[in-house]
């Protein structure tokens, strides 16, 4: 029986594809020596490339970004928390009509929010997208030739 479900893995369960003859096909077996010894010479490509300076200058520019923008953040959630519990006077002040300083605060983190998430995408986008495509197609290179052309 053939799912249409794309998310049913046919190979987990051992077999292949259905035959001409309407039975199944078993998979060839690998060899359990030479798949270590891939796995082995990967893994020592991808700890060669975390070590590159390529590498930590991808990870330096993310955390020189995402660590304080999330301090700030919290920051400004802490401050949006502890202003609300601890001064509901400040809090209950009108600003216009209905609208009063909580409601403003509620609403700028919401916009804080979006306004994080866009900065985010746009550092990510100009300044660390390239540098990372790059480390994953030399990645991919050192690995198929490990894996004798393959992957």
């Amino acid at each position: 029986m053939r799912y249409e479900d794309p998310w049913y893995d046919a190979l987990a369960s051992g077999w292949g594809e259905l035959g001409g003859a309407g039975a199944p096909v078993p998979l060839p077996v690998a060899q359990p020596g030479r798949a270590r010894q891939e796995e082995a010479a990967a893994a020592d490509v991808y700890l060669q490339v975390q070590r590159s300076a390529a590498f930590q200058e991808v990870r330096g520019r993310y955390r020189r970004f995402v660590v304080p923008a999330s301090i700030a953040f919290f920051g400004w959630y802490v401050g949006y928390v502890v202003t609300a519990t601890t001064a509901p006077g400040l809090m209950a002040r009108p600003v216009a009509g209905a609208v009063n300083v909580a409601m403003i605060a509620g609403l700028g983190q919401f916009l804080t929010t979006f306004l994080l998430t866009w900065a985010y995408a746009r550092h990510a986008r100009l300044r660390r997208d390239r540098a990372a495509l790059e480390l994953r197609w030399d990645t991919q290179e050192l690995t198929r030739g490990i894996r004798g052309g393959a992957s």
